[in-house]
């Protein structure tokens, strides 16, 4: 897709792009500036950049989370912390499983079934 089109699909103007761009919180387009060509990696970058933004995270927080090799930290409640892999900030995900998942994880931790 050009330019316009991940506009129209983002609600970004292109200037916004061009920032993410330059400021590397998106890989750049293939194809060269007059042909340049956006695919899902970079509706995936707009759509992680725009939730963290949204989580009240400024630009370089969102950098320092997104160069994290650890993960981006989430607290949950004191002494519990999400970690979540920063490509997955704002990807589509299937949110009941990981949440029965993470029930069940928290049920047999705090039973004291898990080593």
């Amino acid at each position: 897709m050009n330019i316009h089109d991940l506009t129209s699909m983002t609600g970004l103007p292109a200037r916004q792009v061009r920032y993410l761009v330059s400021e590397g919180f998106m890989p750049s387009p293939t194809g060269g500036r007059s042909n340049a060509h956006y695919g899902d990696a970079h509706l995936q970058a707009i759509r992680r950049y725009l939730r963290l933004k949204d989580l009240g995270f400024p630009p370089a927080a969102i950098r320092r989370l997104l160069e994290a090799k650890t993960g981006a930290p989430f607290p949950i409640a004191d002494g519990v912390t999400l970690i979540v892999a920063p490509e997955l900030i704002g990807a589509a995900c299937d949110q009941e499983h990981l949440l029965a998942r993470t029930q069940e994880l928290f049920a047999q931790i705090f039973q004291g079934e898990v080593q």
